[in-house]
């Protein structure tokens, strides 16, 4: 599905959306949910991500096709390998077949797992023999996906002995680890988390109770990226938000004060409002603690003509594409002059955005969405629209809500 994105002219954002459960939320409590069946879930994430995740925990076959949920298969291959008695085949699709898995198989290895590569050796699909895990210390870089961390720490409290894990090296993606933390706190499961150990105690049962999902921070930031490129007034609510977040990328609200958009907190609510121009000082922010919001912030600022200097970007280019390659070329199109490392991006000042570009969307959700609000300054075309279902199923009807035009286009 391709589509053709333009402009209503004269339409004045001022709506109210509802946004499904953060994915990160959803997917590490339905581990934890089948791990500790008296929990209820509401306000479920209605992702692909989820579905997928919802489909292999219940499923009884033995091979377990996630497609492109990356963060099903690194939650999942902890959770199998725990699964004592049951032997699963776990696989994705070619992209999630060339996506690394070796750091978090070896640390499972580490600690008595048994678990083999079908094919390529550090790659899925695995297969994965349930076991009993008696040993409860174990070393995992902390410069990797934090994915790999969380899938950990969902399963330790099951384990006989609790787990210790070491991080060594710098860590990336705190938020995301503390999200995990939080949320076994919200279960009364103990843990502590000083210097760079880790320690989640062994919980054998939790009384019923119901957890309700904050909707998705990340699912936001495009929002944030309207509002950044609409005139002083526009205003758009989103609910349902947290002043408190266990999300790292609820670091949006500070982060866009640089484009004028203020943030006002209510009751499950949040407000955005553009309220001056965009700053024209070059923006210069370390994002490893939030690395999801990258490709918004990045496609914001050239479309607001500042330059940026986004570092911390290393996890990228193992996501559903290589995104930082993905930006450089995507935004070269349009008339960007962009350079890129393997953990950083730069953008100068853009002089003009090209009109009527096909954006390539690389079976990468977020690439789809970030560049959607150029559509309020230029017709802009996206190839492959429908992959925006892996994180957020109704997209493109809430971009037609706050005044984008959306036809299908015919290559």
């Amino acid at each position: 599905m391709n589509l053709l994105l333009t402009s209503l002219k004269g339409k004045k954002n001022n709506e109210n959306i509802i946004i499904s459960g953060s994915k990160s939320e959803s997917n590490r409590l339905l581990i934890l949910q089948k791990l500790f069946p008296k929990i209820t879930i509401e306000n479920l994430s209605d992702s692909d991500d989820s579905i997928h995740m919802q489909h292999a925990l219940s499923t009884k076959e033995e091979t377990v096709d996630i497609g492109h949920a990356g963060t099903a298969m690194r939650f999942l291959t902890s959770y199998f390998a725990v699964n004592e008695g049951r032997e699963t085949v776990l696989t994705g699709s070619d992209r999630m077949q060339n996506r690394p898995i070796e750091i978090l198989v070896n640390a499972l290895r580490d600690l008595g797992a048994n678990i083999s590569y079908v094919d390529k050796i550090g790659y899925p699909p695995i297969r994965i023999k349930g076991v009993r895990i008696t040993k409860d210390k174990v070393q995992i870089n902390g410069n990797v996906s934090s994915q790999y961390i969380s899938s950990l720490l969902l399963i330790a409290s099951k384990l006989d002995n609790g787990l210790e894990i070491e991080l060594l090296g710098k860590i990336t993606s705190v938020p995301y680890i503390n999200m995990t933390l939080s949320l076994l706190g919200e279960l009364s499961i103990k843990s502590s988390f000083k210097g760079n150990v880790i320690k989640v105690y062994p919980k054998k049962d939790i009384n019923s109770q119901t957890v309700v999902v904050e909707s998705d921070w990340s699912s936001a930031s495009y929002f944030y990226s309207i509002i950044a490129v609409s005139e002083i007034g526009s205003e758009i609510c989103l609910s349902a938000y947290k002043e408190q977040s266990l999300q790292g990328d609820s670091s949006l609200a500070s982060i866009y004060n640089h484009f004028g958009v203020e943030t006002n907190y209510g009751e499950n609510f949040i407000t955005l409002k553009k309220i001056k121009e965009t700053s024209k000082e070059t923006l210069e922010i370390d994002l490893k603690n939030a690395p999801d919001i990258a490709q918004t912030i990045a496609v914001t600022c050239f479309a607001e003509k500042i330059a940026c200097n986004l570092s911390g970007l290393h996890t990228l280019k193992i996501k559903e594409t290589d995104r930082l390659v993905a930006l450089h070329d995507e935004l070269t199109k349009l008339g960007g002059i962009i350079s890129i490392t393997n953990e950083s991006l730069h953008l100068e000042v853009s002089k003009e955005i090209f009109k009527n570009i096909s954006i390539k969307t690389y079976n990468d959700h977020r690439m789809a969405m970030a560049f959607a609000p150029l559509a309020l300054l230029v017709p802009i075309i996206i190839l492959n629209a429908e992959v925006v279902t892996k994180s957020y199923q109704k997209f493109w009807d809430d971009m037609k809500q706050i005044g984008i035009n959306i036809t299908d286009y015919q290559r």
